[in-house]
């Protein structure tokens, strides 16, 4: 049905509700128009390509490809859940981890730093103690957050906005494979579909549909992250919220969600508190307090950089150090990943 012209997601939900699929396209006309059909849609059933279906029906036999409908064991209760859940959903990868309990993490397409390395240590925790870390596969947190569980060896998913046999965005064709060692892409678009602006929104209900948290790291105040997490508000998910300086553009939609009732996070723990009952062991240690591995001068100097910005005159003065030292020791630290630069030379600690 799915390749049915003009036949949406709730004209397909209302026909489940008095038939089977099969039996759709074997029905009359008037039987067609007694369960709510338009002439319209009537008159694309009865002259439908099934070249097209059998093209995704060839797709589905292929190792690890399935297409798995709205009656299948396989989809995902917490789906099922939602306004307008998706019909069918075609997926790549391990196909069990849609039953598996999933936190879904996302947030801007352009963070800072601290953002990315925020929202990758979230995941490789979360992940370690056996959450699915479900995103959107886009740029930026996204990408973070997937690399993230890889790193603990856990588990991800991935939600396309396009069919699954191309990526996008195309940079993220290597990730993509990464994913598929490890975890599960999915989309509710067929084979053969294109990126289109209208499929991310559709895309984001799936994402926090999933999920039994959602967790945004870095958003803007106008932004989709926020859009994703004011659907998982209305599907009844525990949404989460890094908080920020008022004075970073990419806080304010972290700051407003906890005005408007998110859970404001600064570790997993704060996480755990809430989704208690599916709480597990950690399949791997988490993260402990790191070894920087730099000598007492370049940690010294480290813990002076705070985590908003810090300008160098105030590195000198508490350091005692000159200039020439203090900006030797700010290249290895930033080169490290220890620190950020800033404008009107400030630096920002990222860990």
């Amino acid at each position: 049905m799915l390749r049915t012209p003009g036949m949406g997601n709730k004209t397909i939900s209302k026909l489940l509700e008095h038939t089977k699929p099969e039996a759709v396209y074997g029905a009359s006309h008037a039987q067609l128009k007694k369960w709510g059909l338009s002439d319209n849609v009537i008159a694309a059933i009865k002259d439908l390509d099934w070249s097209q279906v059998e093209k995704d029906l060839t797709w589905a036999e292929h190792d690890l490809q399935h297409i798995v409908p709205l009656t299948s064991p396989y989809y995902p209760e917490q789906l099922k859940q939602i306004d307008n859940p998706p019909p069918l959903l075609f997926v790549r990868g391990h196909i069990d981890l849609l039953m598996q309990p999933q936190i879904a993490i996302v947030g801007s397409r352009n963070p800072s730093q601290q953002g990315l390395q925020t929202a990758r240590e979230f995941a490789r925790n979360l992940a370690a103690y056996g959450f699915v870390i479900t995103s959107g596969l886009a740029l930026g947190i996204d990408a973070a957050a997937h690399q993230g569980a890889l790193d603990a060896t856990g588990r991800t998913i991935a939600v396309a906005g396009t069919g699954l046999d191309r990526v996008y965005p195309a940079r993220h064709k290597n990730l993509a494979t990464r994913i598929l060692e490890q975890g599960t892409l999915i989309s509710e678009f067929p084979p053969g579909t294109s990126a289109k602006a209208n499929h991310f929104p559709r895309r984001n209900r799936i994402i926090s549909g999933l999920c039994l948290g959602l967790l945004v790291v870095e958003a803007a105040k106008q932004s989709g992250s926020l859009i994703t997490a004011r659907l998982a508000l209305e599907q009844n998910r525990e949404v989460f919220a890094i908080p920020g300086s008022i004075h970073n553009p990419l806080a304010r939609g972290c700051n407003a969600l906890i005005r408007e009732g998110a859970k404001l996070v600064e570790t997993t723990d704060d996480i755990f508190e809430e989704l208690g009952e599916y709480n597990q062991q950690p399949t791997k240690e988490p993260d402990k307090k790191i070894k920087t591995g730099l000598d007492p001068e370049q940690e010294n100097l480290l813990n002076l950089v705070q985590f908003s910005p810090t300008t160098v005159d105030y590195l000198i003065e508490k350091s005692g150090l000159s200039i020439e030292i203090i900006s030797s020791i700010l290249l290895v630290l930033e080169l490290q990943g220890y620190i950020d630069s800033r404008p009107g030379s400030c630096y920002i600690r990222l860990k």
